[in-house]
């Protein structure tokens, strides 16, 4: 793995197909006429659709048994290193894209080389199935859960790689999950995403050639996004594609200035860290038994803030004092006085009301909390950072 950008770009179109004889052809055409350099992985297709490309220039390369989608764009990776490509661009062979719009990458690709670019699908409303609008929908949700980004298209199999990338991950699918594997953990590694709009072509139903298995594939992708969700919420961090130099530190609450430094050296800003440790403070004051630790890591993966300040901070619900406090505010709100009987009726067969005030009072006395507590840590900040520029 290299540190620096690649001093050369060199991009390969490749098109994985899997017994898609009567569009390859027509889609590798119009991609050699848009001035593409072509490598097509066969995935063991038994249509011998390869040789409808005996007379075009391209590369070609096949696996002698199907080993699924994931597994051809790895061996487009590999073949790629090969011939000294940077890059590659992955496009389907049904035809439902235009591979010469793969132009629209290289401008993203020249000014971040090292970002995954996705194309997103312009969906026309009437012609789109609406298994594809959906499904891309819950794709991208899934996606924002478990990396804290937004992406527009995550079902888009019409992409960007840059081959090291490929070549240093590791990667468990090897089917269609793999396209939803490598987009998270290339996110978990550091790796900017961006996108740029594509055309899609829906032929009708009976035209369609897709090998998707809906219940095998939908079971796998679904057994991959729970894995992917359990391990996004662990405040463990994830292997940096391109990691810092130097030992690793380890982070300790019993030295937040050390720790601060640490943080900010690992490129987390001071307004990342405030509003993690906000965010942390407002949930540990909410009535969720139990739940404070997995409802800190989620909501920071989903916005996108430091995990282990939220979880840190949402430790403030084990001080019993501020479930009683947030308590007698939700009284006060709910009958305009505190409460000041403590008994088995009112702490005992009340308890369902005192949950609802606990709740009630949670909405101020968290957000106020959290505020005082984000301050506080921000301004903590500007002190040390303040201290090291003038020490």
């Amino acid at each position: 793995m290299a540190d620096q950008t690649p001093e050369r770009i060199k991009v390969l179109l490749a098109i994985p197909v899997y017994n898609h004889g009567r569009t390859l052809r027509r889609v590798v055409e119009r991609a050699l006429s848009a001035g593409a350099e072509v490598l097509v992985v066969d995935d063991g297709s038994t249509d011998e659709g390869l040789h409808s490309l005996s007379d075009l220039k391209v590369r070609t390369v096949r696996h002698e048994r199907n080993l699924g989608k994931g597994a051809a764009i790895l061996t487009a990776a590999r073949e790629a290193a090969k011939v000294g490509a940077s890059h590659i661009i992955t496009v389907d062979a049904d035809g439902q894209h235009d591979p010469a719009e793969y132009r629209r990458f290289l401008p993203l690709i020249e000014e971040s080389p090292l970002s995954v670019i996705v194309g997103k699908r312009v969906f026309e409303e009437k012609k789109t199935p609406f298994l594809s609008r959906f499904g891309r929908g819950f794709s991208n949700f899934w996606f924002r859960v478990q990396t804290g980004q937004v992406l527009q298209d995550t079902q888009s199999g019409f992409r960007a790689y840059p081959v090291e990338l490929l070549l240093w991950l590791e990667l468990r699918c090897r089917r269609y999950a793999f396209e939803v594997e490598v987009l998270v953990k290339a996110a978990w590694a550091g790796v900017e995403m961006k996108e740029t709009e594509i055309s899609v072509h829906y032929p009708p139903k009976k035209e369609r050639v897709s090998h998707f298995r809906m219940i095998r594939d939908n079971g796998s992708i679904s057994l991959l996004n729970t894995f992917l969700t359990i391990r996004a919420v662990l405040p463990f961090p994830h292997r940096a594609f391109r990691p810092a130099k130097g030992g690793a530190e380890r982070i300790s609450l019993f030295h937040p200035v050390r720790s601060i430094r640490i943080l900010l050296g690992r490129e987390v800003t001071p307004r990342q860290l405030a509003w993690s440790a906000a965010l942390g403070v407002l949930v540990g004051s909410l009535p969720l038994v139990g739940l404070w630790t997995l409802t800190a890591l989620v909501a920071a993966g989903f916005f996108r803030l430091h995990k282990l300040t939220a979880l840190s901070a949402s430790q403030i619900s084990n001080i019993p004092l501020l479930p009683a406090l947030c308590i007698e505010v939700g009284h006060f709100l709910r009958k305009g006085r505190f409460l000041t009987e403590f008994s088995l009726q009112t702490l005992g067969v009340q308890a369902p009301q005192r949950i609802w005030e606990w709740l009630l009072g949670s909405l101020m006395v968290g957000p106020f909390l959290g505020f005082l507590t984000g301050a506080t840590v921000y301004g903590l900040i500007r002190m040390v950072k303040n201290a090291e520029e003038h020490g």
